[in-house]
């Protein structure tokens, strides 16, 4: 419930009016931005960060800093605010620059731009997510790494979230697997304001949130008063001895804190204060300086360079002791961190492809990827895989396969459940930490419940591999609801995700290589359920695949069309060239696994793969759409732009025309 605002001036101390006043003064000169939980949440933010928070400024990647998350990350100038406060290289320069074009505070805190900001936070619930990740890869890695005597991984996770957070689904997911793992190092503190944007939450959000995360297996402490140090300190200090339950606290607060008007209203919630009620704030809280300035004795108190500067350095002598004693250890932990790839994967990597690139089988893509898992999980153990219990028919084990528990040290893969969201998001967290790089799968139809996860990894930029099977009608049976047909194209349109439908074993491999090859992004794969018709190729084939698109069977003479295909309408589009060869017209067939590396390739190669001026049919069971970039105003799209039909697979492909006769008679209509 709602505090009532009421004469509590003995709370407000000089440090969290620096906070308070640094917060409202940056939304007001931005005119625009969220005050209300900033200034709602200053106490609890002075406590963790001034008194738990181990961190260093100096260094804001130091591997084993504590992370923190800001689920709720709409109040993102509080955590800028905690940042300048501390010493991290953000001058108040850009605190007067909040939410402005090429500032270092944007209007949600983004990871990479801003130091000292470890996720980027604003999809309500994802934030949390991602803390699970960094908490799940802290415990794995601790587990794998540690010995007696030398705990060279062990930080905490801090997460602050809202109402907002709480109402997402997202939160009862991975909050269900965080008390499930025991990740007894990760605490979170709950806004429980009783606001959000549309006024009090009575009317829409009356969960008994303590029920509700005893029964995941959380302890639980609170509520208690959010704005009392003392109170404060004394539950953190009680979730930090609990090692085996993920701690919630539950801060009964006051949104806006110290304005005279807006307190406790959704008024304060996501717009400026205005000049009367900062005026009326500063009153009430005693705070008598002017618009951004703070005293020096204030920066003296918060600032933790010193602090960190020691704590970075006792680790440093730890990990040299770790080292000594276990160089090994030491070293692969350290490689691990560091993202780069062993020798020995770069060895089984260029091995395995030489293999695909001559193999003659047919089989799924599904079953190709796994085969690709097989052949470079062993060179690589930082790959962490894991489903969204479809394990057995996205084929995400290998034989070298160990599921992780609590306290498991080798354990490389992760039953997350029927949790496609959290599944996601989570690994989105244990890519960030570092250590791991991990993926995921579902069928692609389910991609739907993690977009914004899948989204989010895009956006940030982070190594993770996600398997999607199951691709097209080629699914049968199962039907429509089951079968993907707008999803391929619409992650495509995702900026940084790399989308792979391979055809066949040798593209398969090497778009699995790519995803694990590649640092700046995620990559999505795919893959079918049905097996694929046999491709035949050469060593030369391998650079092309590469490339994202290239010609995979050269027109026998002067080639008068282009056929543009993809995943299992390769075979057609093959078959139909020889079928078209027999009848005297010489077309060429493109294969374009991955459009997004196509289209970063120059324009002399793509206009040469394309045939220039050549009419061009282009052939995916999925919409058509995206497809009338590549194939220009004289070819052709085969699509599928409406819902399937339940029935074997085979004969859906037949009804729906992806077959050669189809693709024949579109290219003679064109000629």
């Amino acid at each position: 419930m709602q505090n009532t605002q009421k004469d509590d001036s003995a709370i407000y101390t000089p440090v969290t009016n620096a906070l308070r006043a640094l917060v409202m003064d940056a939304v007001q000169k931005a005119n625009s931005g969220h005050p209300g939980m900033p200034l709602g949440m200053t106490e609890i933010a002075e406590v963790v960060w001034r008194h738990h928070l181990r961190h260093n400024p100096a260094n804001p990647l130091w591997a084993n800093r504590d992370r923190f998350v800001l689920s709720n990350g709409h109040g993102s100038m509080l955590l800028y605010a905690l940042l300048h406060l501390t010493g991290y290289d953000l001058p108040i320069e850009e605190l007067k620059n909040f939410r402005q074009l090429g500032s270092k505070t944007p209007g949600h805190p983004e990871v990479g731009m801003t130091p000292g900001v470890d996720t980027t936070t604003g999809p309500l619930g994802q934030g949390l997510a991602n803390a699970v990740g960094f908490a799940l890869a802290e415990q794995m890695l601790a587990a794998k790494f540690n010995r007696p005597g030398h705990d060279v991984v062990d930080h905490r996770t801090w997460v602050f979230l809202g109402d907002g957070c709480l109402m997402e689904g997202i939160s009862h997911e991975v909050s269900s697997l965080a008390g499930t793992w025991k990740l007894g190092k990760l605490t979170a503190y709950y806004d429980d304001n009783g606001i959000s944007i549309d006024g009090h939450v009575t009317g829409w959000f009356t969960d008994d949130t303590k029920k509700r995360f005893e029964a995941y297996g959380w302890q639980v402490i609170g509520p208690i008063d959010g704005h009392n140090a003392a109170a404060l300190e004394a539950a953190t200090k009680e979730a930090i001895a609990d090692t085996q339950r993920p701690a919630l606290i539950i801060c009964r607060t006051t949104i806006g804190k110290g304005a005279p008007t807006k307190a406790g209203t959704c008024d304060s919630h996501g717009a400026p204060l205005g000049a009367d009620e900062i005026a009326g704030v500063r009153k009430a809280i005693g705070w008598e300086h002017a618009s951004f300035e703070v005293p020096a004795d204030i920066y003296a108190a918060w600032n933790a360079k010193a602090a960190g500067a020691s704590a970075e350095t006792a680790w440093n002598n730890a990990f040299a002791a770790y080292a000594k004693a276990f160089p090994e250890l030491a070293a692969e932990l350290k490689r691990r961190l560091s993202g780069e790839l062993p020798e020995s994967f770069k060895q089984a990597a260029a091995a395995f492809e030489k293999a695909a690139i001559v193999r003659t089988d047919s089989v799924a893509t599904r079953k190709a990827s796994q085969q690709s898992i097989q052949a470079l999980a062993g060179s690589l153990p930082e790959l962490l895989g894991g489903s969204a219990d479809l394990a057995g028919s996205n084929l995400t084990h290998w034989s070298g396969t160990k599921e992780f528990l609590p306290g498991v040290a080798d354990a490389n893969y992760i039953n997350y459940g029927v949790r496609e969201f959290a599944e996601v998001s989570i690994a989105n967290g244990i890519a960030l930490h570092g250590g791991y790089i991990p993926y995921t799968s579902t069928f692609l139809v389910f991609s739907d419940y993690c977009r914004s996860a899948i989204r989010m990894a895009s956006l940030m930029g982070v190594r993770q591999v996600m398997v999607f099977t199951h691709d097209s009608i080629g699914v049968g049976e199962d039907g429509p609801t089951h079968q993907p047909i707008e999803h391929t194209a619409s992650l495509r349109l995702i900026p940084n995700l790399h989308v792979w439908r391979p055809c066949d074993p040798a593209e398969t491999a090497v778009a699995w290589i790519n995803a694990i090859e590649r640092k700046d992004g995620p990559s999505a794969l795919i893959l079918t359920r049905q097996n694929l018709a046999v491709v035949q190729r050469d060593d030369s084939h391998l650079a092309k695949i590469r490339k994202g698109g290239y010609i995979v069977s050269e027109a026998v003479g002067a080639a008068r069309a282009v056929l543009i295909a993809t995943g299992s309408e390769v075979g057609a589009a093959l078959a139909a060239q020889k079928q078209l060869a027999e009848t005297g017209v010489p077309v060429r067939v493109v294969s374009m696994p991955c459009n997004r590396l196509f289209d970063q390739q120059d324009a002399a190669y793509r206009a040469e793969v394309l045939g220039g001026d050549l009419p061009r049919v282009a052939i995916e069971a999925g919409v058509s759409d995206a497809w009338y970039k590549y194939v220009g105003g004289k070819g052709a799209v085969i699509g599928l732009d409406r819902f399937g039909e339940s029935g074997p697979g085979g004969a859906l492909f037949k009804h729906f025309g992806f077959t050669p006769e189809k693709v024949v008679e579109v290219v003679t209509r064109l000629l």
